[in-house]
């Protein structure tokens, strides 16, 4: 009966750990940033964690930097240029967007945001394994009991 149970519980806790894997089909998103008078258009990016994340930046009117706190990367355009970035999202939380060049006397105002939103999936395989789990603890005992 022991070799039942040990079995039973170390089928799971395998199952669970290959169910908590990242899934393999994070999605590529795209944005265009406009930065203009000290403000980036749109300036609140979400996405997903494991997401693959492309940033294109246009300047309509001075030189102006995009630097994102926390992932150490940045790009910058001149009016009529672009800069681009590309980067794989991959810690969840709240990012402050900052422009890394001075690019006037409001510059230090100018900050967006960047939204990692957790892996939803993760927290929903999590939650079923959770339910196996204790599922199969009751009914071991639920048998010891009856048998």
């Amino acid at each position: 009966m022991k070799s039942i149970r040990a079995i039973t519980l170390f089928s799971f806790i395998v199952y669970g750990l290959w169910l908590m894997t990242p899934p393999v089909e994070a999605a590529e998103r795209f944005f265009e940033i406009k930065a203009k008078k000290f403000s980036y258009t749109p300036n609140i990016i979400t996405v997903n964690r494991g997401d693959t994340v492309k940033i294109r930046l246009l300047s309509e009117d001075v030189h102006h930097g995009f630097f994102v706190d926390g992932y150490g990367i940045k790009t910058s355009a001149h009016p009529g240029m672009e800069g681009s970035l590309k980067f794989i999202a991959d810690k969840a939380g709240r990012y402050t967007v900052r422009c890394s060049v001075t690019c006037g006397e409001f510059h230090p105002y100018m900050v967006g945001y960047l939204v990692v939103g957790p892996n939803s999936r993760f927290w929903l395989y999590a939650a079923i394994v959770l339910v196996i789990g204790i599922g199969s603890i009751l009914t071991l005992r639920v048998k010891k009991i009856n048998g």
